[in-house]
C-alpha cells in the first residue's frame, strides 16, 4: 500500500482529497500547515507528496526546499496543488524540483492519474538505481575485500572471518566448560625474511611473483577451515580454527615454514626464502581482531630481529613501555582541567572553487615535560579509562566556539567537523550535551558536522539508526568517516541518515600509481553520490591524487597538498589569506 502525504491548509480541500485516496486503498496521512508537513515527511517517508504552494508559516517552496535537502527525503516524488495557474508560478514549482503541478479545482481522475503516473515513474527509477547499487557493491566488495597481488582475502575480509570464528568458539565455550577455560583462537602473522633483496634482485614484477607463489603454496598447505589472508607487502595472517592447546598450532606453522622452505621458480631462476611467524591468541592477548593482529605483528618482528626462520608467541609489552603508559594515563588524568589540551584545525577545501569551506577539529596534547605527544598514543588509553568522554565534550565545546568566532571575525561561512568516539556516540545523553553546546557558545547547528566511523555504527544497527536520527534533528550535519576501511556495505549507506561520506587516506594514497586504488575511489564516489552524499577525500598529498579525484567529481579535500592541520590563530590567518586550491584542469 502506497503512503501519501496531503499537505493543505484548507480543511474542506483536504479532507476531500484524503477521503478520495482512501477510498484508493492509500494510506494516507495529511497536514494543515508546511511546517507540520515537513515533521511528517520525516517520520513517514512517504511514497508521494501533494502540498499546496500558498500556506501561512512555510509556503509550497519552503516544504520542498526543506525535503530536498535531506537525503531521506529529497527524492520523493512531489506534486504542487494550487489555484494560481500562471506559466511563471508552474516554471518557479517546477525549477524547485516538483515533479507535477495540478491547477485546483481539478477532478478526481485527472488527480489520480498524476499520483499513478508519478508512482509507476518513481517505482521504476527506483528499481533502475537498485540495480545501478547492486552492481556498484558486487563491484566495490570485489575491489575491497580482495587482494589483487595474491587473489587472498584481505585485511579486510579478516574482520568478518574473525566474527564467524569467535561465534564459533563462543558456541563451544557455553556448551563445553573445557572450550571455556582453555579454548583460544591463534592469529598467525607471517612475514617473508629480507623480502626487499627479491625486489632488489627480481625487481618489483618478481617480487610480485613470489607473493603470488607464496599464496598459493600456504592456502596448499593449510586445512579449508583455517583462513589465509594477505596484509601488505610481505606480510600475510593466517586464522586458524578454536584449539584447546599450543602444540596444534606449533605443528600447523613448523609445517607451512617447512613448505615455504621448498625453491621457488621464478624468471627461470631458483629463490629460497624463509618466513617469520609471531602468534597471538584470543582470548588472553587481545578480545578484537586489530589487537590481535597487533600483538601477531610484534611477535614475528622480534623473530625478525633475532635472524628470522622461526617463529614466537606474543608475550606483554616490556617493563619500560608498561611503566610509560602508566605514566601517560596518570597524566593525561589532570590534562584537561590543566589546559593542555589544543585543538588544531586541517582546511578542508572545495575542489570546484577552489575556496576553503571548512575545517576538521584535530586535538593536540602538550605534555609539560614530554612535548607534543601524539593522539595515537593517548586517544587509545581515554578510550579504555573513559576520559574520552570528557575530552570528547571539550572538544565539542572549544569547535563549536571557534567555528562561531569565524563567522564573527568575518572569514565566512565555514563549517567545523569533529570526530565522535564510541563511548561518546554511546552516551544516552548526547543528544542534550549538544544542545547544550550549541546554545552555550552561540553555533549554528548547520555549522556542525559529526565524523563517525562505520565499524561504530554497526555494532547495533537499529540503535545507531535513532541516535542519528535525533541528531540530525538538531539540523547538524553526519558524516561517515574512514569508509572503506570497515564493512563498506551499501547497505549501511542506504539505512544510516549520513550527508557526507569521507574517503579513508589508505585509498587516495598513490592514486596514480595504483590501479585497485583508482577503481576502488571511483567506485565509492560514483556509488556516494548516487546515495545523494558529499564526498571529502582525506590525506590528499600530490597533484596527481588531486587531479584523479577532480577527474572523478569528488566535492571537496583535505591533505598536506594544500595545508597541515593548523592552530587556532594560524588557521585563522590562511583563511584570511585567501589561499586557494589549484587544479590543474576546471572542475567538470
Amino acid at each position: 500500500m502506497s503512503k501519501i502525504l496531503v499537505i493543505e491548509d484548507e480543511d474542506l480541500i483536504r479532507d476531500n482529497i484524503v477521503e478520495l485516496l482512501e477510498a484508493e486503498d492509500f494510506e494516507v496521512f495529511n497536514a494543515e500547515n508546511g511546517k507540520i508537513g515537513v515533521q511528517l515527511a520525516f517520520q513517514h517517508q512517504p511514497d508521494l507528496i501533494l502540498c499546496d504552494v500558498m500556506m501561512p508559516e512555510l509556503d509550497g517552496y519552503g516544504v520542498l526546499t526543506a525535503l530536498q535537502e535531506n537525503s531521506i527525503t529529497a527524492t520523493i516524488p512531489f506534486i504542487f496543488l494550487t489555484a494560481k495557474a500562471d506559466l511563471g508560478d508552474v516554471r518557479k514549482g517546477m525549477q524547485h524540483g516538483a515533479d507535477d503541478y495540478i491547477t485546483k479545482p481539478c477532478t478526481a481522475t485527472e488527480l489520480l492519474k498524476s499520483i499513478v503516473i508519478r508512482l509507476e515513474k518513481h517505482a521504476t527509477l527506483k528499481a533502475r538505481y537498485s540495480n545501478e547499487l547492486k552492481l556498484a557493491e558486487s563491484k566495490l566488495n570485489q575491489l575491497i575485500y580482495q587482494d589483487s597481488t595474491t587473489n587472498l582475502p584481505n585485511r579486510l575480509s579478516l574482520l568478518e572471518y574473525f566474527q564467524e570464528i569467535l561465534h564459533q568458539f563462543l558456541s563451544l565455550s557455553v556448551a563445553d566448560k573445557n572450550w571455556q577455560q582453555n579454548g583460544m583462537i591463534p592469529i598467525l602473522c607471517l612475514g617473508v625474511d629480507r623480502f626487499s633483496r627479491i625486489n632488489d634482485i627480481l625487481g618489483y614484477e618478481g617480487g610480485d611473483l613470489l607473493l603470488k607463489a607464496v599464496a598459493e603454496r600456504l592456502r596448499n598447505s593449510l586445512h579449508s577451515e583455517n583462513i589465509i589472508t594477505h596484509l601488505n607487502g610481505d606480510q600475510f595472517a593466517v586464522l586458524l580454527k578454536p584449539v584447546l592447546e599450543e602444540q596444534p598450532i606449533k605443528t600447523v606453522i613448523e609445517g607451512l615454514q617447512q613448505a615455504i622452505s621448498d625453491p621457488f621458480v621464478l624468471t627461470n631462476r631458483e629463490v629460497l626464502i624463509t618466513v617469520s611467524a609471531g602468534i597471538a591468541l584470543y582470548p588472553q592477548d587481545g578480545r578484537d581482531i586489530q589487537q590481535l593482529l597487533r600483538g601477531a605483528k610484534q611477535a614475528m618482528n622480534q623473530v625478525k630481529q633475532q635472524g628470522g626462520n622461526h617463529y614466537s608467541f606474543y608475550t606483554p609489552a616490556s617493563d619500560n613501555e608498561l611503566s610509560e603508559r602508566i605514566d601517560l594515563e596518570v597524566a593525561l588524568r589532570y590534562a584537561l582541567e590543566r589546559d593542555e589540551f589544543q585543538l588544531y584545525y586541517q582546511p578542508q577545501v572545495s575542489l570546484k572553487t577552489g575556496n576553503i569551506v571548512g575545517a576538521e577539529a584535530l586535538i593536540r596534547w602538550k605534555h609539560p615535560q614530554k612535548g607534543m605527544i601524539s593522539p595515537m598514543k593517548f586517544i587509545p588509553i581515554a578510550e579504555e579509562n573513559g576520559l574520552i568522554e570528557p575530552i570528547g565534550e571539550w572538544v565539542l565545546h572549544q569547535a563549536c566556539q571557534d567555528s562561531k568566532g569565524w563567522r564573527s571575525q568575518g572569514l565566512g561561512s565555514l563549517r567545523v567537523a569533529v570526530n565522535l568516539s564510541g563511548r561518546q556516540f554511546r552516551t544516552p545523553n548526547l543528544r542534550q550535551k549538544l544542545v547544550q553546546i550549541l546554545l552555550s557558545t552561540g553555533c549554528e547547528p548547520d555549522y556542525l558536522e559529526l565524523e563517525l566511523t562505520e565499524s561504530l555504527l554497526i555494532r547495533d544497527a537499529e540503535l545507531s539508526i535513532q541516535q542519528l536520527q535525533a541528531l540530525k534533528a538538531l539540523g547538524l550535519k553526519i558524516a561517515i568517516d574512514d569508509f572503506g576501511t570497515g564493512y563498506s556495505s551499501l547497505n549501511y549507506l542506504q539505512k544510516f541518515p549520513f550527508d557526507v561520506l569521507k574517503i579513508d587516506q589508505c585509498f587516495v594514497r598513490n592514486l596514480h600509481t595504483n590501479k585497485i586504488n583508482v577503481a576502488i575511489t571511483k567506485s565509492l564516489i560514483s556509488m556516494a553520490h548516487l546515495l545523494n552524499l558529499k564526498v571529502i577525500a582525506e590525506g590528499v598529498e600530490t597533484q596527481e591524487e588531486l587531479q584523479i579525484l577532480d577527474e572523478f567529481n569528488c566535492d571537496e579535500i583535505q591533505g598536506y597538498l594544500f595545508s597541515r592541520p593548523l592552530s587556532l590563530e594560524d588557521f585563522k590567518a590562511f583563511v584570511k589569506s585567501g589561499t586557494q586550491l589549484k587544479v590543474s584542469q576546471p572542475h567538470s
